[in-house]
C-alpha cells in the first residue's frame, strides 16, 4: 500500500480493508474501504482516531513503526463507530500512560462498546474552541454533532493547516485503488452515510470556512489537498439538498419486466432527446447507487406494478431509503402497473408526500400488463414533457 504522504511530523497509519464486502453491512464497496488514522509528532506524540477491528494488527504495527520508539501521550477520539474506534481498548492496555481526548458525549458513549475499560485518570475531555499544545502543533477542537453520531468533532491543526474531519469528506474505496476520480464513491458514501443530516452538514462548514484549511484528512478515502474548492462546493450542494446536474433518475420495479420495459423505453426516449438519464432495475441493482443518483439529479420518474393490493416490495424498499436519507427538493413523475386493480401510483404519491418539497405531476402512467400502442404514445408524451 502507498500511504500518503502528509509533512514530516503528521504520518498516516491507517489500513485498507479490501475484502470487505459490504460497509455497514449493507453498502457495496467493490473496492474496499480504507480505515484511516494519523500520528502527529512533536514534544507530545498524538494519534487520530483508531481503526476497524478487522485491521486491528495492522494498525497497531503501522502505529509503532511510526513511533519509532515513541511512546503516544494522547488518543484523540473524534468518532465513536466502530470502524474507526474498535482498538481503544487495546491502544490504552499498550499505552497505559496515554491519555485519550474527547469531547463529554465521546466519555458518555464510550462504555456502549468498552464495559470494563478502566480510564480513570487517563481521559481529557474538550468542548467547542478548546486547544490542545503539543509543541510546534496545536490542534483546535470543533464540534460536528451527527456528522453522522451525536458525538463527532473534527480538529484543526494551525501549523500546517490540516483538518482532521472525522466521516465528513470520506469515500468509498481503498487507498490504493484511488485514481483521482473523487466525486464518485464520495456522493455515494454521502448521500447513504451523512445524507439525512444536511443542515448539520451545514453547520460545519460554515465553521469550516473560517479556518484556512491547506489539508483534509478523512477517515476514510484519499487525504485531500490542492486546491480544495471543489471539495467543499460538493458538500454545500449535497448537504442542502440541491441537485448536482440536471438529468433524469429513472427507476423500475418490475416483477415480470413489463414495467421494467416500459420504463426503458422512457429512458431511451430521454436520451435520444438529449438528456443524461441514469436508469436502475430496483429488483437487482445496488439501492445505494440509485440514492445516489436520486440526490444527484433534479428528476426523477418512478415505474413500479402493484402487488398483492399494494406496492411492489422493491419500489417500498427504495422509497424507504429516500425518507431515511431526507430527500428532498425534486420532481418526480410516476408510472404504474396493474392487470385489474392498479394501485401502485397512488401509493407511491402518498410516499412522496410524506417528504418535504417533492412535486409529484398529476398525470400517471397507468399500464395494465404488457406496454402496447397507446401506452408508447403516452410515454412519449411523458418524454417530451420531461
Amino acid at each position: 500500500m502507498n500511504r500518503p504522504v502528509i509533512s514530516d511530523s503528521v504520518l498516516y497509519i491507517g489500513c485498507d480493508d479490501s475484502d470487505l464486502d459490504l460497509f455497514e453491512s449493507q453498502y457495496v464497496v467493490p473496492e474496499g474501504v480504507s480505515y484511516n488514522s494519523y500520528v502527529i509528532l512533536d514534544e507530545k506524540v498524538a494519534v487520530m482516531d483508531t481503526a476497524d477491528r478487522r485491521v486491528g494488527d495492522t494498525w497497531l504495527s503501522n502505529l509503532e513503526a511510526a513511533l519509532n520508539g515513541r511512546k503516544p501521550d494522547y488518543l484523540v477520539i473524534h468518532h465513536l463507530e466502530p470502524d474507526h474506534a474498535a482498538n481503544i481498548g487495546r491502544f490504552a492496555e499498550k499505552y497505559p500512560d496515554a491519555v485519550l481526548v474527547g469531547n463529554a458525549k465521546t466519555f458518555s458513549m464510550l462504555p456502549s462498546y468498552y464495559e470494563d475499560l478502566n480510564l480513570t485518570g487517563r481521559t481529557l475531555t474538550v468542548k467547542e474552541g478548546d486547544t490542545l499544545s503539543l509543541g510546534g502543533h496545536s490542534l483546535t477542537f470543533v464540534m460536528a454533532p451527527m456528522v453522522h453520531w451525536p458525538e463527532v468533532m473534527v480538529s484543526f491543526e494551525a501549523s500546517e493547516r490540516i483538518l482532521f474531519s472525522a466521516d465528513a469528506f470520506g469515500k468509498f474505496g481503498t487507498i490504493a485503488s484511488y485514481d483521482g476520480d473523487w466525486a464518485c464513491e464520495a456522493r455515494r458514501y454521502y448521500m447513504n452515510i451523512v445524507g439525512k443530516y444536511g443542515a448539520q452538514v451545514q453547520a460545519l462548514l460554515k465553521k469550516a470556512a473560517a479556518l484556512d484549511i491547506a489539508t483534509i484528512c478523512p477517515l476514510h478515502g484519499p487525504v485531500l489537498t490542492g486546491d480544495l474548492s471543489r471539495y467543499m462546493e460538493l458538500y454545500d450542494i449535497w448537504s442542502s439538498y440541491r441537485p448536482e446536474d440536471r438529468g433524469v433518475t429513472v427507476a423500475a420495479a418490475s416483477i415480470h419486466g413489463n414495467t421494467r420495459g416500459a420504463a426503458k423505453y422512457l429512458a431511451e426516449l430521454l436520451e435520444k432527446k438529449g438528456e443524461k438519464v441514469e436508469f436502475f432495475d430496483l429488483t437487482r441493482c445496488d439501492v445505494a447507487e440509485a440514492v445516489e443518483a436520486a440526490f444527484r439529479y433534479d428528476r426523477m420518474v418512478l415505474a413500479a406494478c402493484t402487488y398483492d393490493g399494494g406496492l411492489f416490495p422493491a419500489m417500498e424498499d427504495f422509497l424507504s431509503h429516500l425518507k431515511a436519507k431526507n430527500w428532498q427538493g425534486r420532481s418526480v413523475f410516476l408510472i404504474e402497473n396493474g392487470s385489474w386493480a392498479p394501485q401502485a401510483g397512488k401509493l407511491m404519491r402518498a410516499a412522496l408526500e410524506g417528504m418535504k418539497n417533492i412535486t409529484v405531476a398529476e398525470d400517471v402512467i397507468t399500464l395494465r400488463g404488457a406496454v402496447k400502442r397507446a401506452d408508447r404514445a403516452a410515454l412519449e408524451a411523458l418524454a417530451e414533457k420531461l
